[in-house]
């Protein structure tokens, strides 16, 4: 949340532009960033709009919280209206989306989405966005989470006419998302009214909602069962919305009029593509379409079988490779969901390959061929391996190759990280993936980042916050070698050897050893905390905390990063892999370990000189005692 005050205080504020500068600068230090030109605007023009309707209605007393970021990711309600009920006496919340807009048109097929003409793409309606913005809240704050009737949702158009926007009331449902113009202002007071009491002042409700407890996030792995078996358990937010509707929308198409589409759905860590990848399964599965999923990444397909194909073959049997479409028919599937889609390889191909498959066709083309609506989700900043081909130039050009339609949906929300944008940025300004060089972390209350002075700290640190319920793994940069599993009651070789500290990696075979979980499994399966992870195992998945030990092939000399491949032990990097592929794979490493966890971060560098930057950028915090 960016500001809070009564509707007649904000009214105030705005008028002497105050409210703006306030606004702004507290967007720059919780975001790391200023506001763009069209956020800035919309407050000028949209917030008066409001709070003249509030205080028109003799509600200057309710709370006004502008901005209210929701719990545990990046999206944020445009303000959160806080007061007691007319009737009840209960504390009462209106959430409402803001829009400049003056004309929208729904979708023809889809009524979820509407065309306005500032944007290329359809974006979502903004009934289902505030509908959803509510169905969030109830799910992850505390405060109402048994008081679903305690929130609303309205989507004020103020300077729209219901000749404008009228046709989008088409999903018009419910009291959690209804839509108001210019037009009908006089119906968006009387709302307000029959929400809000004119009698009571709100401040005391608003504190009420800021101090309800956040529940936690529903982690990929542990709903995915029901995701796919039995309904959606998953909010989708915004543009995740409009991806899954995009998806379903071209299988429709693809049925009607039998012909292909292709969806690109692109996003950092944490945006929440592979919700999208397992919200659309279920559905698609329950429709009876026929759809799978594919991934290049053998933990998380593995992990994806034991989690949601735990009772049901069939389920099981929805969970493939890239490489498993190698001989099967064009157009055999209505629908291929390819999740980590940047590990496409270059072929299917392997030494393993029988002869008479080996025909030097590219990986992408058979991913394209073998369903109707392929969808790729992926993050171009997350290709981690030489060879590895999954770019949205490289699937659109063969899409174009082939006369489809591409759809490209940009994913920019944050789940991961507790939903930390600024903690994010900080990451990839920390390792050179973005312009301006690394920053001083600046706490938010999204997300925790410690620097430790040794592997052992971190470890008891971490071992600590298991105590208290969280999940929490160790990973590390591929700097050490990685000895032959040892055969079943031999103890496992503690083969990553810092100073008199030493641990196993995790297992690489498919089968639990010693009471270590099998490789798939090591991110998800509590065992898992006991080795070292490496980003093969960790990719795809998220912790609680996560413990990130940066090796001696990045570190810090002077004023750059220099990168040391002679100091990785990864066998992936051949002779003949350049410098320049070998620097950026080994930072996009990093990046990837160092945005798995969703409460905190806790960071060790071997060496010293980059320790003493880490602790330079980050500082040196009291650990917080185990209980506080």
């Amino acid at each position: 949340m960016l500001f809070r005050a009564s509707a007649a205080s904000v009214a105030i504020m705005a008028l002497d532009s105050s409210l703006y500068l306030h606004l702004t600068e507290q967007f720059t230090h919780v975001h790391g960033f200023r506001p763009g030109p069209s956020e800035v605007r919309s407050w000028q023009r949209s917030i008066p709009a409001l709070t003249a309707a509030l205080n028109d209605a003799g509600l200057g007393e309710v709370e006004v919280m502008l901005e209210y970021a929701l719990p545990l990711n990046s999206k944020r309600a445009d303000a959160v209206l806080a007061g007691v009920h007319p009737q009840t006496g209960e504390p009462s919340y209106v959430v409402v989306e803001l829009k400049q807009w003056s004309q929208a048109e729904p979708d023809e097929e889809d009524p979820a989405l509407c065309h306005v003409d500032a944007y290329a793409q359809p974006v979502l309606n903004p009934i289902e966005q505030v509908r959803r913005y509510c169905e969030y809240l109830v799910n992850f704050n505390g405060a109402v989470a048994e008081h679903p009737r305690r929130v609303s949702g309205a989507a004020f158009l103020h300077n729209a006419t219901e000749f404008g926007v009228g046709g989008l009331r088409a999903v018009e449902r419910d009291e959690h998302g209804l839509l108001f113009t210019g037009d009908r202002r006089g119906a968006f007071l009387d709302h307000l009214r029959t929400r809000l009491s004119d009698k009571q002042p709100g401040a005391r409700s608003a504190d009420e909602l800021l101090a309800g407890k956040t529940v936690p996030s529903k982690q990929l792995m542990s709903v995915a069962a029901q995701e796919v078996r039995e309904r959606e358990q998953f909010v989708l937010l915004d543009e995740q919305q409009v991806a899954y509707r995009m998806v379903l929308n071209a299988v429709r198409r693809a049925k009607r009029s039998d012909h292909k589409e292709v969806v690109v759905v692109t996003g950092g860590p944490g945006t929440g593509k592979s919700v999208i990848a397992l919200s659309l399964l279920g559905e698609l599965y329950r429709q009876g379409v026929t759809a799978l999923h594919a991934t290049g990444s053998q933990s998380f397909t593995k992990t994806m079988r034991k989690v949601a194909g735990s009772r049901k073959r069939e389920v099981q049997e929805l969970f493939k490779y890239f490489n498993s479409f190698m001989t099967t028919e064009k157009n055999s599937l209505d629908v291929l969901i390819c999740d980590e889609a940047h590990r496409i390889r270059e072929t299917s191909a392997n030494r393993y390959t029988p002869a008479a498959h080996r025909t030097g066709r590219r990986q992408i083309d058979e991913l394209l061929d073998v369903a109707k609506v392929p969808v790729f989700l992926l993050d171009e900043h997350q290709v981690v391996r030489p060879g590895e081909m999954g770019r949205v130039d490289d699937i659109k050009d063969a899409a174009a190759r082939r006369g489809l339609t591409c759809h490209v949906v940009p994913l920019d929300s944050q789940f991961r990280c507790g939903g930390s944008e600024a903690y994010l940025r900080w990451v990839v300004r920390l390792l050179g993936l973005e312009a301006g060089g690394p920053v001083v972390w600046d706490p938010d209350d999204r997300m925790r980042l410690v620097i430790v002075e040794s592997p052992q700290e971190m470890e008891s640190f971490l071992d600590g916050r298991r105590a208290q319920g969280y999940g929490a793994r160790m990973s590390a940069g591929y700097c050490w070698p990685w000895s032959p599993e040892p055969k079943p009651g031999e103890p496992l070789p503690a083969d990553v050897r810092i100073g008199d500290w030493a641990r196993p990696w995790n297992l690489r075979g498919d089968r639990s050893v010693s009471g270590a979980p099998p490789s798939a499994l090591w991110a998800t399966d509590p065992a898992g905390f006991g080795q070292i992870g490496c980003v093969y195992t960790a990719q795809g998945f998220e912790y609680d905390w996560s413990g990130v030990i940066i090796g001696p092939d990045l570190v810090w000399r002077g004023d750059r990063w220099v990168t040391d491949r002679t100091a990785s032990k990864d066998p992936v990097f051949k002779r003949s892999t350049p410098d320049a592929d070998v620097d950026r794979l080994i930072r996009n490493t990093y990046k990837v370990l160092l945005t798995r966890g969703m409460v905190g971060t806790v960071v060790h560098s071997t060496d010293a000189e980059t320790q003493d930057k880490l602790r330079e950028l980050v500082g040196r915090p009291r650990l917080t005692p185990v209980g506080t």
